[in-house]
């Protein structure tokens, strides 16, 4: 059994990592969705006329991990009271969105945002949006599993987010 997720957290090459290396993960396709051109292309996304945001397709097996934790690994990769992008990445395009495909989802989403709000780890309100799927448009394949090509840039790149989010969440993500 298979099902998807698509969740925006800024730079997609940041987003991959923290969901590939679970177990009942299929595959994570970083990519562009929520936005009016049909098949954009990277330039094009940041360029800002699209629409579009950065995010990951997620394919689990909801038998080994649930919707439920994977929305909760997406709060711990993303400073989720930041609406206008996420760390270094600014503009539309870098937004934090979970994008859901069911009401189920829908629901699970919301649940986990309201807990988060309330948890009191953050003394900003939780600005996230959970918005309704539109079609997602797989990346050009440089931008694909960009961790494991280029080991050394990807930790340049995410040095700021792990530094965040080690001061909200304990550890490092």
């Amino acid at each position: 059994m298979k099902e998807t997720a698509i969740f925006a957290g800024g730079c997609f090459w940041c987003m991959v990592k923290p969901f590939d290396t679970q177990p009942g993960i299929f595959s994570v396709t970083s990519g562009y969705t929520g936005g009016h051109v049909v098949n954009p292309t990277y330039e094009q996304v940041c360029s800002g006329k699209t629409g579009h945001t950065e995010a990951v397709e997620i394919v689990y097996d909801p038998e080994i991990i649930s919707y439920e934790e994977l929305v909760e690994i997406y709060w711990q990769q993303t400073d989720p009271t930041d609406a206008f992008g996420q760390f270094q990445d600014r503009g539309d395009s870098y937004r934090p969105v979970i994008f859901y495909q069911t009401q189920e989802q829908k629901f699970v989403a919301e649940k986990s945002r309201a807990a988060l709000q309330t948890s009191g780890r953050y003394d900003q309100p939780i600005v996230t949006k959970i918005e309704q799927q539109k079609p997602f448009y797989p990346a050009e394949e440089y931008h694909q599993d960009f961790y494991q090509k280029d080991p050394k840039r990807y930790q340049a790149e995410t040095t700021p987010r792990q530094k965040f989010l080690q001061a909200h969440w304990g550890k490092e993500k």
